[in-house]
C-alpha cells in the first residue's frame, strides 16, 4: 500500500478533477466513503450536492485564518493497494484513510478541533484524501515526517488487513517523479520522466570518471545542460540540469539540482567522490584494452569485491556498493543488442541497493572505479567469440557481486536495499540468458562430438577433482558442455593441470546457491586460465582524463 502526499492552493481545483472522468477516462463511480462530517455532501451520489458546496465546507476554517492562512492549504494524499490485494470495501478505505490522518497529525477522530477532510473513491484500488491545512481552533496542524508516518501507518494496514507488505522506507532512496511529470513524459510520448532520465545520465558520467572536468564533460556529451554556480573566488559551490528538449510553457529548460535527483548526486556529495584523496592515479596507456579483456579484468574484480563485502563493515560496504553501481552503469553505457535493456534495468535496480544511511567514504572501492573505466574505455563488445564468452562470465560474476550485496543487506535489516539487489540479480539473470547462449550451444555441441574414450579421460578428471560432485555432474544433461570446455582448456594449455584447475574452480566458492553447478564451473575456468592473446583495441577518440580546455556550450560560469 503506498501514500503519496503533495499540497496545493486550489480545493476546487482537485476536487473537479478526483469527480471528474480523468486524464484517460479512467475514474469510475466517484464518491465519499468518508469524512470529517458523518454526512458530508457527496457529489457523486447526491445530485443536490456541487463540488462547491463540498470544497466551501471543507475551506471554512481557511477562510476564517484571514491573513494567517497558508498559502499552499490543500493537503492530498492517494493511497494505493497493490494489483495483487483483495477488493477493499468503502468502510475499510474510509478506516484506512482515518489511520494515515491520525498518523500524519492532521486529523484524529479523538480530536474535534482536527482539521476537514474527505476521502474521494473513483477505482477499485486506491482512494484520494483531501484535507485542509488549518483546525478548528484556528492552528495549523504539526505535519513533521509526515511521509515517514504515512508510509508507517500504511505498514501496519498491511499486516492488519492481510494486504502484500511492502519493504519499509528508510529515508534514504531517491525521490519519485511526481504524478504531474510522469503525465507530461507520457504526452510527450517519453519512456521515463526527465528527472528519471537525467538521474541515469548523472550516474553513468560519474561511473569511472578521474575529475570534475571529466564528470562535466561527460554530461556535456550526453546533450544534457549545465549551470554551475560559483563562489566569488571561483570555485564551483553547486549546479543544475537540465535536459534541452523539456521546457516550461514559455520555453525555459526545466531545472533539477542534483540534490533532487538523489541524496547522493548533490554537488557536494559528487566533489567528494571526484577529490585527488579519493581517485586512484591511472596511466592512460592501461586504460585502452580489449572489450575481452575489460571484461575479464572486472569480472576478477566483481569476484574478489564479493568476497570483500561478505564481511565488510558498514564503512567498507557503503565504498564497495557504490563502487559495483559503477560498474553496472559503465556497462549499461556500453550494453548493445537484445542484452541492454535488461543491463541497463539491472543498473537502475542497483541504484537504490548502493545507497544506505551509512555514507560512501569513496576509499575502499578503486579497483571497482578502475573497473568501470576501463568498461567505457574499452567501448561495446561484438558479442561473438571471446567477446561474447567474457560478456558472459563478466554477467555471471556480477550476479555473484549483487547477491552477495542482497545478503549483506538482508542480514542488517535493509530491506529496501536487499529488494533492489535481487531485482538486480533478475535483470542480470535474463541478461546472462541471452549473452552466454550462443557460446554454451557452441559448447555443447562440441562436447557431444567428443569421442567416447575423450569423454571417459574428463570422467575420470571429474571422479579425481571432485569425487563428491562427481555423480551429479556427470548426470546432468548439461554435462557435454563442461566436457568440452575442459577439452579446450587441455588444447589450448596443453601442460596446465586440468585435474588441479577443476579441484580449484570447485572449491573457489560454495556452489549450494548456484543456479547452474555446470555454468558456474565453465565461468570458474575461464577466471583461471590465462587469457589468449587478442588485439588491443583501438585507443578511443575522446582518450579517458583528457584535459578539459573550456567549458561545453550550453554550460554557465
Amino acid at each position: 500500500m503506498i501514500p503519496k502526499i503533495s499540497t496545493g492552493s486550489r480545493t476546487i481545483g482537485l476536487l473537479a478533477y478526483l469527480y471528474g472522468p480523468g486524464l484517460r477516462e479512467e475514474h469510475t463511480d466517484p464518491h465519499l466513503v468518508g469524512g470529517w462530517d458523518p454526512a458530508p455532501p457527496d457529489p457523486g451520489r447526491d445530485p443536490d450536492a456541487t463540488l462547491a458546496d463540498l470544497a466551501r465546507l471543507l475551506d471554512q476554517p481557511v477562510a476564517a485564518a484571514g491573513p494567517r492562512r497558508p498559502t499552499s492549504h490543500v493537503w492530498h494524499c492517494s493511497i494505493r493497494a497493490a494489483p495483487e490485494d483483495r477488493p477493499l470495501s468503502d468502510t475499510e478505505w474510509k478506516a484506512i484513510a482515518e489511520r494515515v490522518l491520525a498518523a500524519v497529525g492532521i486529523a484524529d477522530p479523538d480530536d474535534p478541533a482536527g482539521c476537514r477532510w474527505v476521502a474521494v473513491r473513483h477505482a477499485p484500488d486506491h482512494i484520494h484524501v483531501v484535507a485542509t491545512l488549518v483546525r478548528e481552533d484556528g492552528r495549523r496542524p504539526q505535519r513533521s515526517f509526515e511521509r515517514r508516518k504515512a508510509q508507517a501507518a500504511c505498514r501496519a494496514v498491511e499486516k492488519e488487513y492481510g494486504l502484500r507488505q511492502l519493504n519499509p522506507g528508510d529515508g534514504t532512496a531517491a525521490a519519485g517523479a511526481p504524478r504531474a511529470e510522469h503525465h507530461k513524459a507520457i504526452r510527450m510520448g517519453r519512456e521515463t520522466a526527465p528527472r528519471d532520465q537525467l538521474r541515469t545520465l548523472v550516474r553513468q558520467s560519474l561511473a569511472g570518471a578521474t575529475d570534475i572536468p571529466e564528470f562535466l564533460d561527460r554530461l556535456d556529451e550526453h546533450g544534457v545542460l549545465i549551470r554551475l554556480r560559483r563562489a566569488p573566488s571561483g570555485d564551483i559551490t553547486g549546479f543544475t540540469l537540465a535536459l534541452p528538449d523539456h521546457v516550461t510553457a514559455t520555453g525555459e529548460p526545466v531545472w533539477y539540482s542534483g540534490g533532487k535527483l538523489a541524496p547522493d548526486l548533490s554537488w557536494p556529495q559528487i566533489s567528494r567522490r571526484l577529490t585527488p584523496a579519493a581517485r586512484e592515479e591511472t596511466d592512460d596507456a592501461d586504460l585502452l584494452p580489449s572489450p575481452a579483456t575489460a571484461r575479464r579484468t572486472t569480472a576478477d574484480t566483481a569476484r574478489h569485491t564479493a568476497t570483500e563485502l561478505t564481511d565488510a563493515d558498514d564503512d567498507q560496504a557503503a565504498d564497495l556498493l557504490t563502487g559495483t553501481g559503477e560498474v553496472l552503469d559503465a556497462l549499461a553505457t556500453t550494453a548493445t543488442g537484445p542484452t541492454r535493456r535488461d543491463i541497463t534495468a539491472a543498473a537502475t535496480a542497483f541504484e537504490r541497493a548502493s545507497r544506505f544511511h551509512h555514507r560512501a567514504a569513496h576509499a575502499h572501492h578503486q579497483a571497482l572505479r578502475r573497473a568501470a573505466r576501463q568498461l567505457l574505455a574499452s567501448g561495446p563488445t561484438l558479442g561473438r567469440g571471446q567477446d561474447g564468452a567474457a560478456s558472459a562470465m563478466l554477467i555471471s560474476a556480477l550476479i555473484l557481486l549483487v547477491t552477495t550485496a542482497h545478503r549483506w543487506h538482508a542480514a542488517r535489516g535493509h530491506q529496501q536495499q536487499a529488494a533492489a539487489a535481487l531485482a538486480t540479480a533478475h535483470h542480470l539473470r535474463a541478461a546472462y540468458g541471452i549473452t552466454a547462449a550462443p557460446h554454451l550451444a557452441a559448447l555443447h555441441q562440441r562436447g557431444l562430438r567428443l569421442a567416447p574414450a575423450v569423454h571417459g579421460q574428463l570422467a575420470n578428471t571429474v571422479h579425481s577433482a571432485a569425487p563428491d560432485l562427481a555423480e551429479q555432474i556427470l548426470t546432468d544433461p548439461r554435462w557435454p558442455v563442461l566436457a568440452a570446455a575442459l577439452a579446450d582448456l587441455h588444447t589450448t594449455h596443453p601442460h596446465a593441470d586440468i585435474t588441479s584447475t577443476l579441484r580449484e574452480a570447485i572449491h573457489s566458492r560454495e556452489l549450494d546457491t548456484a543456479d547452474s553447478l555446470i555454468d558456474v564451473l565453465i565461468w570458474r575456468l575461464h577466471h583461471l586460465t590465462p587469457e589468449p592473446p587478442t588485439t588491443p583495441s583501438p585507443a578511443n577518440p575522446r582518450t579517458p582524463g583528457r584535459p578539459r580546455e573550456t567549458d561545453p556550450p550550453g554550460r554557465t560560469r
